[in-house]
């Protein structure tokens, strides 16, 4: 029988990426963005990955097995009208390798920490409707209100 390696989280969120993760970052935010079929250039993933490292406006942590990045998070602050400001989780992805080992629950309760850390009134996040994986952790540690959302094409 193969013992389950260790994950942890790293909860340094100022340096919680660090440059030395870059090439683990990129893997799994192409693997994130080919999951949604979803097509960002090269650039994109640079711009991305520098504004992550600037963590003022957008944050990512990350949670490592045998020092490997295995799972990412990003999410950013926002003003709400009604309650204060917000948390919101835009992205959550996981190597193939690490699911089902607690893996994004683990992040997601990274970015909770943020969020209470910073005052954030809620934390929340989307996810397409037949992704029944992701949904099945999701019930367990939010609720679900209900809400659909769409997108206004802008071009």
């Amino acid at each position: 029988m193969t013992k389950a390696r260790a994950i942890t989280i790293d909860h340094d969120r100022d340096r919680s990426l660090r440059d030395e993760d870059r090439a683990g970052w990129d893997a799994l935010a192409r693997g994130y963005k080919a999951f949604y079929r979803t097509t960002v250039p090269d650039q994109g993933y640079e711009e991305t990955w520098q504004r992550l490292r600037l963590g003022t406006d957008f944050h990512g942590i990350g949670a490592w097995s045998d020092g490997k990045l295995v799972g990412i998070a990003h999410y950013l602050f926002h003003a709400t009208f009604w309650t204060g400001e917000s948390c919101y989780l835009q992205d959550l992805f996981v190597d193939g390798s690490a699911r089902g080992r607690g893996v994004a629950r683990m992040l997601i309760e990274g970015v909770a920490d943020a969020a209470r850390e910073r005052g954030a009134a809620r934390l929340y996040w989307t996810t397409q409707e037949d992704n029944t994986t992701a949904r099945a952790l999701y019930d367990k540690v939010a609720s679900f209100n209900g809400l659909i959302r769409y997108d206004y094409p802008m071009v």
